[in-house]
């Protein structure tokens, strides 16, 4: 047989400030490719012009995922770049590896 399985499991890395204080810049985390996506995960999600990230799932609309930043101040979401297609919402996070190994919390009290 000469076909690849796809795997389940993998990791992301997170760049950047956007999911500050969930998230922080270099941390390593354990990612789920298959199973369903709930408003409040945390997934990796692709934008529509390509640019791969780490978001939080807000809602979903007719046009796919609104997707959220932790840090109101960092980064961009889908009320700067548009929704996220259903096929482009990758990976949901299941828990951090490193530097702090643990589940994540919610979205941070605004």
């Amino acid at each position: 047989m000469n076909h690849r399985t796809p795997r389940p499991w993998g990791m992301a890395l997170v760049r950047g400030r956007s999911m500050e204080p969930t998230l922080r810049d270099g941390d390593r985390l354990l990612v789920r490719y298959a199973g369903p996506a709930r408003a409040g995960d945390v997934a990796v999600v692709r934008f529509a012009d390509g640019v791969v990230a780490v978001k939080r799932l807000d809602h979903h609309g007719a046009d796919g995922w609104w997707v959220a930043r932790d840090n109101p101040v960092e980064g961009r979401d889908s009320w700067s770049a548009g929704a996220v297609a259903d096929v482009d919402v990758l990976a949901r996070v299941v828990g951090r590896l490193w530097p702090r190994p643990g589940r994540l919390g919610g979205p941070p009290e605004r």
